[in-house]
């Protein structure tokens, strides 16, 4: 296992080791003072949590639900340290960050050795850190005050729509809400770390203001993956933080452009001639408070009003700012002239930044100019990338010549990322028309020798040394086909002892000299997985084999990909849709009519005890069903190029009748389980917990895989045996290809059970046994089909060509 690990991850893992004993040795008199801190922090979560902490955040984050559905049992404990063990935990990690502050300081000097400590004033260090701490607090705010409330009201109203009762494990739904509060408020750390990372020079500017398409896309699909697929959630988690990342784009450039100008631009002579902005923003803070404290005094918002032209009224939400701070002991007329001044300054700082920013970028468009003008009497000197289509075909022809093949292919990529293909063409067709009035200009400077051009080279005198080529071409055999067995045989009876020896260590030497350094661990572990289900062995260069075969394969399906997307997109979209509609429901209630009449539809009930379980359980059945539709024909495209790498053979339209097999039996199936085996067995499981008289609720996770696999799964399992005799009798597939494949067919089910069912390695056998057993019994069909052919061929079959 530590040829896997290389050097260098050692080498960091040992400088960690020796950073963290040097902070804990450093940090060793002051021990008791982080542990005290510690132990506050834990003890102080842990009776908070008890005391009022599950309550409030049960009525906040429910805030939008019916009294109804509130006064239900939405959080339940499912064993009986549910509680208490969260609570231990979250004081646990609650402590260790409060105590982590004061580690870090106490070792300080130990870091600083190690060019670990920051090398700034400590009034940076404290500004950066109150800027995270306040941009964390405000992304957790938005979370909890704004998108839970709202989130959970629909994630209820849908299981409720589903059939489903949300009764939600404490464990679960705690972790749910501190995930999503943490992502929030690391979200809300984007300027921060945009503009330092700017700062630092660790990503240009230019990459985040290229790039933003990517940021929004990726902003978008984490917000699909975490959060409900309705469009509103869907916008209050995307449109803040794609106004969050437009709002870093500023910054961010403010912060590069003060990096780069602060040594031209003078504070003091920006705020000398700009001073009536500054004034006039303190001037409008303070009236700003002025207004709202008149209109709060005389009750103008304490009623609702009438929207003009809308005919509904607007209840304006108010904040008792003056009675909080009068609450200080300040009297009334000292606490206008508090808010008036707070006003003042908040106002006063943002016309502070305008002023800052508009200087710099006024200082910045002034020496480009100026280097503009400088250069202008130097063609090679423009930068063509900052044309546009008319400059880039008006530029001289040295800009282009100046250039290189790169340059150019790299200007051409940046238009086109720009949406600019018009640009990208110009600049490749200016360059090539550059490159090749260059080339003209070269051959016609050439002198032009004649008598030495037709002068051919005197052959080299031949040494007796050499000899013919011809004489080792006749004399030299073709080779013969090699036997190891033989030469094994060979080298054992001649026993040649020191002499092989040092022929083995000398080719070793050679095959180690040849090969790259670092042998690739993943290669090397993956064909010792694969040989242990093989007959025989299974090498590197087997794997490698496989790898370029499936490559080759991926390659031919990307004309067909749009296809194929489209149908598995279409069949996804639909069944979500049904489902999310509620179809779940619509199946629930049907199903539960056809249990026995010892088990009533009212005694079994089904719950979600995961926030988005029932969101979850949908997109898996989708997925599921999109990808059985999509299969046939993705085995029907890539057809072709699985015959040319030899891995089938046959008529590639047996698989459209394979298709339609498919559906057939698996529609067929599923009616017979669903009307015959899944009741069945839910009433088997079910009878003992109704005789004990214990409440009987499943959760979605596991009532509906059992329903699905009880009856989806039964018509799947009818489909294999059918399917082996089409692939057989359409010459897809043969019976003795299915027989000598059984292995890796093994490994094949197991794997995807693994990763497509829950419960992991239980139900991977759960499903894997009985889909083997179906495999072979559609194995001894296939043998009582072939019995007359192999009888004729002596059991041996014909060889492929």
């Amino acid at each position: 296992m530590s040829g896997a690990v290389d050097e260098d991850t050692r080498r960091t893992i040992a400088d960690g080791r020796r950073t963290l004993g040097a902070m804990l040795s450093t940090a060793q008199r002051h021990l008791q003072k982080v542990f005290i801190v510690f132990v506050i922090g834990f003890i102080g979560t842990f009776y908070a949590l008890r005391l009022f902490v599950w309550e409030q955040l049960k009525s906040d984050l429910f805030s939008r639900l019916g009294p109804a559905l509130t006064n239900e049992q939405l959080v339940i404990a499912t064993t009986p340290f549910d509680v208490i063990l969260l609570q231990v935990k979250i004081g646990l990690v609650v402590g260790a960050l409060i105590s982590l502050p004061p580690l870090l300081y106490f070792s300080r000097d130990a870091l600083r050795e190690r060019d670990f400590w920051p090398r700034l004033p400590r009034w940076k260090i404290a500004v950066l850190a109150v800027l995270a701490l306040v941009l964390f607090v405000a992304g957790a705010l938005y979370s909890y005050e704004l998108f839970f409330p709202l989130m959970f009201e629909f994630l209820v109203s849908n299981a409720l729509q589903t059939g489903v009762q949300p009764t939600y494990s404490i464990v679960m739904w705690a972790q749910f809400v501190f995930l999503l509060t943490l992502s929030f408020g690391l979200a809300a750390q984007l300027p921060l770390l945009m503009s330092g990372l700017a700062y630092a020079e660790v990503v240009p500017y230019e990459t985040f203001r290229e790039k933003w398409k990517y940021a929004i896309i990726a902003i978008f699909a984490f917000g699909a993956l975490f959060s409900p697929p309705d469009p509103f959630t869907q916008i209050l988690w995307a449109l803040p933080l794609v106004t969050l990342y437009v709002l870093s784009l500023k910054l961010t450039k403010f912060v590069v452009a003060i990096k780069y100008g602060s040594q031209r631009l003078s504070l003091r002579r920006a705020l000398s001639e700009r001073w009536s902005v500054l004034l006039a923003g303190v001037l409008l803070g303070a009236g700003i408070v002025a207004g709202a404290l008149l209109v709060s005094v005389r009750g103008v918002l304490d009623r609702p009003f009438a929207v003009p032209g809308l005919g509904t009224t607007v209840q304006v939400p108010t904040v008792p700012l003056l009675p909080a701070i009068e609450g200080f002991g300040l009297s009334r007329p000292a606490a206008v002239v508090v808010l008036g001044v707070a006003g003042a300054l908040l106002v006063g700082l943002l016309a502070l930044a305008y002023i800052l920013y508009t200087s710099i970028d006024l200082e910045a468009a002034t020496r480009r100019g100026r280097q503009l003008s400088e250069s202008t009497g130097d063609p090679t000197a423009i930068d063509v990338s900052e044309l546009d289509v008319a400059g880039v075909r008006a530029a001289p022809e040295e800009a282009f010549l100046d250039m290189s093949e790169e340059e150019a292919l790299t200007d051409a990529n940046e238009a086109m990322e720009a949406d600019n293909p018009e640009k990208a063409q110009a600049i490749l067709d200016r360059f090539d028309t550059a490159e090749a009035g260059a080339a003209e200009a070269n051959a016609a400077a050439e002198p032009v020798d004649e008598p030495a051009a037709e002068a051919e080279p005197s052959p080299e005198p031949w040494s007796g040394e050499w000899e013919p080529a011809t004489e080792h071409s006749e004399t030299v055999p073709e080779p013969e086909p090699a036997d190891p067995y033989s030469e094994m045989e060979t080298e054992t009876a001649l026993g040649s002892g020191t002499d092989a020896a040092t022929d083995s260590d000398t080719a070793s030497a050679t095959d180690a000299e040849a090969q790259p350094a670092g042998p690739n661990a993943v290669s090397r572990t993956t064909a010792g997985m694969v040989d242990a289900f093989t007959e025989q062995e299974t090498t590197e260069e087997d794997i490698g084999g496989y790898y370029y075969d499936i490559a080759f394969i991926a390659s031919s399906l990307r004309s067909k990909a749009f296809r194929l997307v489209a149908l598995f997109m279409v069949v996804l979209a639909g069944t979500f849709y049904f489902l999310y509609q509620g179809g779940v429901g619509q199946i629930k209630a049907d199903f539960l009519s056809r249990l026995p009449t010892g088990v009533a539809p009212t005694t079994v009930d089904v719950v979600a005890l995961h926030p988005v379980e029932v969101l979850v359980f949908d997109v898996k059945i989708s997925t599921l069903a999109a990808a059985i539709v999509t299969l046939p024909f993705l085995l029907y495209y890539a057809w072709p190029s699985l015959k040319e790498r030899g891995f089938a053979g046959g008529d590639r339209r047996v698989l459209l009748v394979w298709a339609v097999t498919l559906v057939v039996g698996l529609l067929g199936g599923s009616l017979v389980g669903y009307a015959l085996v899944a009741p069945t067995i839910i009433s088997w499981l079910a009878i003992d917990a109704i005789r004990a008289e214990m409440v009987i609720a499943y959760r979605i996770s596991a009532a509906g895989w059992l329903v699905f696999f009880t009856t989806a799964g039964v018509g799947l399992l009818a489909t294999v045996p059918l399917s082996m005799l089409l692939f057989h009798k359409g010459g897809l597939i043969s019976y003795r290809t299915m027989r000598g494949r059984w292995r890796e067919v093994t490994l094949a089910v197991l794997t995807i059970t693994a990763y497509a069912t829950p419960q992991g390695v239980f139900m991977m056998f759960i499903i894997g046994i009985p889909t083997m057993l179906v495999y072979g019994l559609g194995l001894g069909l296939l043998w009582l089909v072939t019995l007359r052919g192999r009888r004729r061929t002596g059991g041996r079959g014909q060889t492929a060509d």
